[in-house]
C-alpha cells in the first residue's frame, strides 16, 4: 500500500489517505468481464439455431443484467482506499477549547422492539466519551412517545453522574455497562483495592438501574397529572403533542460535568405525514438548532453504543485535517456488531460490503449509513462547497427555507455565514423549550424546504442513502474512518424473520430513490455528482430489481428439465468450457477476497447462499412494494427491526419461520427444483448436465428451507406457507408441461 500525505509537508498530517494496490483483483475482474461478454456474444450468435427460443432469450436477458451489474461493481471497486486518523497529533496541535461543539442524536421508535436498556447503554457510552462535556448535548428522540423511555432516561442520567467519572478516572475502554460488566472484565488481583471496590459499587448500581428499567417495562408507568409524567397522560404513540424535557443541563459549562441531556418526542397526528426516521431527524435538527446549535451533529441508532472512547477525536482529525473543506462533508464510521452470529448465517452483517466501501471511498466518498455519522450542520442546511461566505442573508429567504421561527432563522444564519460563536455565549437549553416545541410541531414544515432541500430527505424508506446522495450531489465528498477498536458496535438481527424484514426495508427504500428527483443520473447531469459515484449509487439502488433476473435464472434449470429443453451449452460444446471457467473463476475470486478480509470459508458460503435466497424473497417483495406504490395501489410501510440484548441461546443461528408471505417464493422455488431433479433423474440421458447441476445448486442454496419443511415448532415452515408455495409450484410445473 502507498500512503499519500495530504497535509502541509512541514507538519505531520492529522489524517492520511491510504491507497490500496489492487492490480491482481483488477486483472481477475477484467477476465470475468470478458467471459461474461463472450457468453452474451455466444447467446446472440446462436439464438437462431435453438429449438426452444424462450429459455435462450430469458437466459440472454438475465445474463445481460448480470454483466451490467458486474460493470457497476467493477467501477465501484476499482480505486480502493482508506483513511487513517492520528488523534494523538490532534491533542498536541489543537487545544480542547478550539474543538467544535457536537449535538448527538440518538433515535428510538419502539420501546418493545428496541428495549430501553439497550438504548440507555448507548446513552451512557456517549455521555462518557473523551470530549469536553461543555461541548456536547445529547438529544434522545422517542418516536414512540413512551413514558418507559422517558423514565429510563431520567434514571440513566442519575447513574451517569457516577458512571462517567468512574470511566474517565480508570480510563475504561468499553463504556456501555452491559458490555463492560462481563466475566472477562472482572478485576484482577493486581488491580488496586480502590479500583476493585469502585468496580463492585458500579456493577451493583448498574444492576439496580437494570432492575428498575426491567420492572418498569413489565407494568404500566402511572401517569399522574401532578407528576413528572403528566405530559404522557391520555396520549397515543401516533397522536400526541410535542414533549421536550431537559433531563440534565450543564449550567456552568463545566468540561468535566455531564453534557446536556434532552428528551424529545415530536408531535404526532393522523392528519399529518411523519416521514418516519427522516422526520424525526429533521425535528432533532430544528430543536437542537434552537437550543444548542452545534456546528457538528452525530447521529446514532439506539442500539449502536460507543465502543471506542476516542471516536470524537478521530472525527476531529477529519474536520481539522483537510485543507479543502469540500473533502469532508460528513464523516462515516463503519457499522459493526457485538452480537453478530458466527459465520453470519442470515447474511445481514454487511461483511461482504466492506471491500466495496473501500472502493467508494476512492471516488467521491462513502455512502451515509444512517448511523455512526458526523455531519456538518451547514451541509445538512443545504450548503454547497462552492457557496461564497454570506455575511448577511435575507430574512425572507430564511423564512421560506427554514420556517417561521425567528430563533431558528437566526441560528441557521449563524451557521451558514460561518460565524464562530463560542459555546460560552450560548444560553441554556432550558430557556428555549417553548420555541423548540413550536418547531417540533406537525405543521411547522409546511411551506418550507425541510425534507426536500435541507435536512434529511423525504421520499425513501432509506432516508440515509437519499440524504447522502443529495450531499454528494451538491459536490461534497465524504470520509470513511475505520479506527481500532471499532468505534461503534450495534445489534444485528438475531433471527431469520427479523433479518428478512430488515433486508426488505433496505431494498424497498433504495429502489424508491430511482423514482425521486434525486436519481443519481439526474444529479450527475444537473448537479455535481461524479459519474462513477452515480454508478455506485445505481448499483446500490437496484438491489430490489436484481430479484427478477435472479428468480428467472433460478427457475430456468427446472423449466428446461421439465420441458426437455436447455438454456446452457451442451457438455461437448466449446462454450461449455468458457461457462465452466466463468463459474469457477468468479467463485474462487470471491472466496479469495473473503480470505483477504480474514473471513471464513463458511461465511463465504453463507453469504453466497443467502445472496440468492434474499434476492428471491425479501428483494422480490421490495420490488413489488415499489411497483404497487408507483401504481397507487399501496404505500410503503416502515418496519422497525427488533433488537435483542444478546444471543446466548444455544440455537442462535438456526432458521426460524413465521407466517410472512416473503418466504413463499423461496419454498415454491425449492419445490420446483426438487420436482425437476426427480424428473431429471428418471431420464438422465435426455436432460443437460448443466441444467441438472444448476438445479442442485439452487436446492443447496435453499437447503435451510428444505430443513424447514421437516422441522418442528418454530423451526418448521408453517403449513399455510407450504400449501401456498405448493400451489404456486404445481401451477408452474403444469404450465411448463402445457407449453410447446
Amino acid at each position: 500500500m502507498m500512503a499519500i500525505n495530504i497535509q502541509d509537508s512541514t507538519l505531520l498530517p492529522l489524517q492520511e489517505k491510504i491507497v490500496h494496490k489492487n492490480t491482481t483483483a483488477r486483472a481477475i475482474e477484467l477476465v470475468i468481464l470478458s467471459l461474461l461478454v463472450s457468453l452474451l456474444v455466444f447467446r446472440v450468435l446462436s439464438f437462431k439455431d435453438q429449438d426452444h427460443h424462450l429459455p435462450w432469450l430469458l437466459a440472454l436477458l438475465c445474463e445481460s443484467w448480470f454483466t451490467f451489474n458486474w460493470i457497476l461493481v467493477m467501477s465501484t471497486k476499482w480505486n480502493q482506499c482508506s483513511t487513517k486518523a492520528y488523534p494523538e497529533r490532534l491533542l498536541n496541535r489543537i487545544s480542547e477549547s478550539e474543538f467544535p461543539a457536537v449535538d448527538v442524536f440518538v433515535t428510538t421508535a419502539d420501546a418493545i422492539l428496541e428495549p430501553s436498556i439497550i438504548t440507555m447503554n448507548t446513552v451512557l457510552s456517549l455521555l462518557a466519551v473523551d470530549y469536553p462535556a461543555n461541548k456536547l448535548a445529547l438529544y434522545l428522540s422517542d418516536d414512540g412517545c413512551s413514558p418507559l423511555t422517558y423514565y429510563s432516561l431520567v434514571e440513566t442520567t442519575k447513574f451517569a453522574k457516577v458512571w462517567v467519572p468512574f470511566c474517565k478516572k480508570y480510563n475504561v475502554k468499553v463504556r456501555a455497562p452491559f458490555r463492560y460488566f462481563t466475566p472477562e472484565t472482572t478485576p484482577l488481583e493486581d488491580d488496586s483495592l480502590e479500583f476493585q471496590q469502585e468496580w463492585k459499587k458500579m456493577k451493583n448500581e448498574y444492576g439496580d438501574l437494570y432492575k428498575k428499567i426491567e420492572l418498569a417495562a413489565q407494568r404500566p408507568i402511572p401517569c399522574d397529572r401532578n407528576s413528572d409524567f403528566a405530559d404522557f397522560c391520555d396520549v397515543h404513540r401516533s397522536d400526541h403533542p410535542t414533549i421536550i424535557k431537559i433531563i440534565s443541563e450543564n449550567k456552568e459549562g463545566n468540561p468535566s460535568d455531564l453534557p446536556h441531556v434532552i428528551y424529545v418526542s415530536r408531535e404526532k397526528s393522523s392528519k399529518h405525514q411523519h416521514h418516519y426516521k427522516a422526520g424525526a431527524m429533521n425535528v432533532l435538527t430544528r430543536v437542537s438548532g434552537i437550543m444548542t446549535n452545534a456546528p457538528l451533529m452525530l447521529n446514532l441508532d439506539c442500539d449502536m453504543y460507543m465502543n471506542n472512547p476516542q471516536v470524537f477525536l478521530h472525527a476531529m482529525c477529519m474536520v481539522f485535517g483537510f485543507k479543502n473543506e469540500e473533502e469532508c462533508g460528513f464523516v462515516q464510521f463503519p457499522q459493526a456488531f457485538y452480537n453478530g452470529l458466527k459465520d453470519d448465517p442470515f447474511g445481514n452483517q454487511l461483511a461482504n460490503l466492506y471491500y466495496l466501501a473501500l472502493g467508494i471511498c476512492g471516488i467521491q466518498g462513502t455512502f451515509y449509513g444512517g448511523t455512526n455519522c458526523f455531519h456538518k450542520r451547514k451541509v445538512i442546511y443545504g450548503s454547497s462547497p462552492y457557496d461564497t461566505i454570506k455575511s448577511d442573508i435575507e430574512n425572507e429567504d430564511l423564512r421560506k427555507i427554514f420556517g417561521k421561527s425567528i430563533k431558528l432563522q437566526e441560528s441557521a444564519a449563524q451557521i451558514l455565514s460561518r460565524s464562530n460563536v463560542k459555546i460560552e455565549s450560548q444560553k441554556r437549553p432550558s430557556s428555549f423549550v417553548e420555541e423548540a416545541i413550536r418547531v417540533a410541531s406537525c405543521k411547522y414544515e409546511y411551506g418550507t424546504a425541510w425534507g426536500t432541500q435541507i435536512g434529511w430527505m423525504y421520499g425513501s424508506a432509506t432516508e440515509d442513502i437519499l440524504t447522502g446522495l443529495t450531499i454528494h450531489g451538491k459536490g461534497w465528498k465524504s470520509v470513511m474512518c475505520t479506527p481500532e477498536p471499532p468505534p461503534f458496535l450495534g445489534c444485528a438481527p438475531s433471527s431469520y424473520p427479523s433479518a428478512n424484514v430488515q433486508q426488505r426495508r433496505w431494498a424497498t427504500g433504495l429502489l424508491e430513490i430511482l423514482f425521486t428527483n434525486k436519481n443519481p443520473l439526474l444529479l450527475t447531469i444537473k448537479g455535481n455528482l461524479w459519474f462513477r459515484q452515480a454508478l455506485a449509487y445505481i448499483w446500490l439502488s437496484t438491489w430490489a430489481i436484481r430479484s427478477i433476473p435472479e428468480l428467472c435464472y433460478a427457475i430456468l434449470p427446472s423449466y428446461c428439465i421439465i420441458t426437455g429443453s436447455h438454456f446452457l451449452p451442451k457438455i461437448n460444446e466449446p462454450m461449455f468450457v468458457i461457462l465452466g471457467c466463468l463459474f469457477v473463476i468468479y467463485n474462487l475470486y470471491v472466496l479469495w477476497e473473503f480470505r483477504r478480509l480474514n473471513l471464513s470459508f463458511r461465511m463465504w458460503w453463507n453469504l453466497q447462499r443467502m445472496g440468492r435466497v434474499t434476492s428471491m424473497t425479501a428483494y422480490l417483495f421490495a420490488c413489488l412494494s415499489v411497483i404497487f406504490k408507483i401504481l397507487g395501489l399501496s404505500n410503503v410501510v416502515f418496519e422497525v427491526t427488533q433488537k435483542e440484548e444478546s444471543n446466548d441461546d444455544d440455537d442462535s443461528g438456526r432458521f426460524t419461520y413465521d407466517t410472512s408471505p416473503m418466504i413463499v417464493p423461496g419454498v415454491a422455488i425449492l419445490l420446483v427444483s426438487l420436482t425437476a431433479l426427480v424428473s431429471g433423474m428418471s431420464r438422465l440421458g435426455e436432460v443437460g448436465f448443466g441444467e441438472m447441476f444448476c438445479s442442485v445448486l439452487v436446492t443447496l442454496c435453499f437447503s435451510e428451507y428444505l430443513k424447514g419443511l421437516f422441522g418442528k415448532g418454530k423451526y418448521r415452515i408453517p403449513s399455510s406457507t407450504i400449501w401456498k408455495a405448493g400451489g404456486v409450484a404445481l401451477f408452474f410445473v403444469q404450465l411448463c408441461r402445457r407449453l410447446p
